[in-house]
């Protein structure tokens, strides 16, 4: 079970191999080859070392792009590896950026979730991960419309505390194996949670400026027997985007669909929640018989498992159905 108790706040610093890393890449000097690069983030909120592909489709168009978090014990280059992503990002030409946690800044190299200072917009790591985001559109000239973010585990969890927390950042956000949104505040209330779920919580609708949107759309992941994360947390967590979504007199219009084991593939239950407009607010996979995994993963990565639904697969068809309005979208349409 992964350590979250956290360590120092100081960061990791970035080698001598990424020493120049700080200029942009030429694009354009490598026709047809995608770029895998080590770079660091320096920022108000600390330092980050993080990895970044650039697909070799890569042009003067802007591209969406992916913030990717990995869990316990797990590094960039391991989390590529399990969830194919950058594999798949470059069939559906997307960039991928993949933030790296030190152990100087937790034991066991999780994001700090749960931590208060964590929890809110401009502060913490919460903060840090905007900025790093913020930096690389910037730096490749990435689809302002289409940012969205992902995680497993501690990754999710800090994956969902980004999508409450800048929702006008993150157009849609995937959640492997993660937890709601301000369910802990120290170690042993997260280590709780983990263990036993979240269950009936009281999500506090989170502050927003005017005409900001108010919940983020999820695609969840969760497997039936993890051993690590309860599984009633992927519920809370849909239940919690539904109450950040919805007026307090609107139900959510759900359905689901269940597909049984086949071809050595788990069996899944997935659920959609959606507003009165058919607006997609949550959609749902709980996979039968996967444990604390990255489903349809690579096993050259950790934590991940081959025989589910490829959820990397599936939340890139997920995030190609959501984009962030804009006031220039708005004004048109009006």
């Amino acid at each position: 079970m992964p350590d979250y108790v956290a360590a120092g706040p100081e960061p990791s610093h970035c080698d001598e191999q990424c020493a120049d890393s700080s200029a942009m890449p030429s694009l354009t000097s490598t026709p047809g080859e995608s770029i895998w690069q080590q770079k660091t983030f320096r920022g108000k909120e600390g330092t980050r070392n993080y990895k970044v592909y650039i697909p070799a489709s890569c042009g003067r168009e802007p591209l969406p792009m992916i913030v990717m978090l990995h869990g316990a014990n797990q590094d960039p280059d391991d989390f590529a590896a399990g969830t194919r992503m950058n594999v798949l990002a470059e069939e559906a030409q997307y960039i991928v950026v993949y933030p790296e946690q030190p152990q100087s800044a937790n034991a066991a190299r999780c994001w700090n979730w749960f931590r208060p200072g964590d929890q809110i917009r401009e502060s913490g790591e919460a903060a840090l991960i905007a900025d790093l985001t913020r930096e690389v559109m910037s730096t490749y000239n990435a689809d302002s419309t289409r940012i969205y973010v992902a995680g497993m585990s501690a990754g999710g969890a800090m994956a969902v505390n980004l999508a409450v927390t800048y929702a006008d950042l993150f157009a849609a956000a995937g959640i492997h194996s993660g937890l709601p949104y301000g369910i802990a505040d120290d170690a042993f209330s997260a280590m709780s949670v983990m263990n036993h779920g979240a269950s009936d919580s009281q999500f506090e609708l989170v502050p927003r400026e005017p005409g900001q949107r108010g919940y983020t759309p999820l695609i969840a992941f969760h497997g039936d027997r993890d051993s690590v994360v309860h599984p009633r947390n992927c519920d809370e967590l849909i239940r919690m985007n539904c109450i950040f979504a919805l007026s307090s007199e609107t139900a959510p219009r759900q359905s689901e669909t269940v597909a049984p084991e086949a071809s050595g593939i788990y069996g899944h239950t997935r659920h959609l929640s959606c507003d009165d407009a058919g607006e997609v607010i949550g959609e749902q996979w709980i996979i039968h018989g996967l444990d604390h995994a990255w489903s349809g993963g690579d096993s050259t990565g950790s934590y991940t498992d081959s025989n589910g639904p490829d959820a990397s697969r599936e939340m890139l068809r997920f995030f190609a159905s959501v984009k962030l309005v804009t006031r220039a979208d708005r004004e048109v349409s009006a």
